[in-house]
């Protein structure tokens, strides 16, 4: 009884995926642009090691955890389980990440994606030297003006020049801090049942994106990591080249 109910997870895994991969496609192209410039990281979260084990003989290499604690609990075990194949996984961290939890989120991810602070970029920087490795750093900015969200504020940096300013002096002393690369910018949109809400966001973030590579032409900020399950296909149209879904392939 159990093989046809894993079966069936399978079945059902594979047709989700497929039919996400449809979708992003047919989104990228009516907006001009290449899925090649587009990364899908498959946000598993609360979901089992069996079931992304499914995804990786998908093909699928990109994975997103939002918790250190469950990743620490997985990740050691999926690569042991894919260590060799090529290309290997990839594991993004999505979420908040905790100072006392810094030295873990440098050993078990790649790519960093909700950097508020410069004390946590120092914190990561401090890490990444001892472990000599190198991170990848995406700074979260609030965009949406939201007091409840996290991240570098940001929402008003073209007509607001002391945000702008702050802004510029905390890159300026991230992008300096050894053994990590600001790779690209990282935001949430508000919670709205309408996906065309979430467009002023991503805009935003577009924006800002374009302003800080023209002050910062050294720098290679290019990732817009935005949208999810309900919004990604306006996110595409804004500009995203990295989508955070889950709900869209396991429900």
């Amino acid at each position: 009884m159990k093989h046809t109910h894993s079966a069936n997870s399978s079945d059902h895994l594979q047709a989700s995926y497929s039919s996400l991969q449809d979708e992003i496609y047919k989104h990228t192209h009516n907006s001009g642009r290449s899925t090649d410039d587009i990364t899908l990281v498959v946000v598993t979260k609360k979901q089992s090691i069996a079931s992304i084990k499914i995804m990786y003989d998908l093909g699928h290499r990109h994975f997103g955890e939002n918790r250190i604690e469950e990743a620490s609990d997985k990740i050691p075990v999926l690569s042991a389980a894919t260590r060799s194949t090529s290309p290997p996984v990839t594991w993004h961290m999505i979420g908040h990440i905790q100072s006392r939890k810094a030295r873990l989120a440098i050993t078990l991810f790649d790519h960093l994606h909700s950097i508020h602070s410069i004390k946590l970029a120092k914190r990561l920087s401090n890490f990444a030297c001892e472990e000599n490795s190198t991170a990848s750093l995406l700074l979260q900015c609030n965009v949406s003006g939201e007091t409840t969200k996290s991240g570098f504020v940001a929402n008003d940096t073209s007509h607001n020049g002391s945000q702008w300013s702050n802004l510029v002096q905390s890159i300026s002393e991230i992008s300096i801090l050894p053994n990590i690369i600001i790779t690209g910018l990282m935001t949430m949109a508000p919670i709205a049942s309408n996906p065309e809400n979430s467009r002023p966001t991503f805009r935003t973030l577009r924006l800002l994106r374009d302003q800080i590579s023209h002050r910062f032409p050294q720098l290679p900020i290019k990732h817009l990591s935005m949208g999810m399950s309900a919004d990604y296909g306006i996110a595409i149209q804004e500009g995203a080249t990295i989508l955070r879904i889950g709900t869209s392939i396991f429900g």
